[in-house]
């Protein structure tokens, strides 16, 4: 049962960070690349769960990259 909690938490949340970060204004901190991973790993209380995050987050936001670049340059 915890099992199956876990994963279903893990798919809820997959591409999270991703999403919050250009979706929800003042989240991303600004037009950056990679911005849904970067989300994930600041420290918050949400930290572990946002972990699990971090590879969806990562492969959501390389797809992205070419819009980023498109809006860039950034710092």
């Amino acid at each position: 049962m915890k099992i199956t909690v876990v994963a279903l938490m893990a798919l809820l949340l997959s591409g999270c960070g991703s999403i919050i970060s250009r979706a929800v204004p003042g989240q991303g901190h600004g037009n950056q690349y990679y911005p849904g991973v970067q989300w994930d790993v600041r420290d918050g209380a949400w930290r572990v769960l946002t972990i699990l995050d971090l590879p969806l987050s990562l492969v959501v936001d390389t797809l992205l990259l070419p819009v980023d670049a498109q809006h860039g340059p950034y710092e």
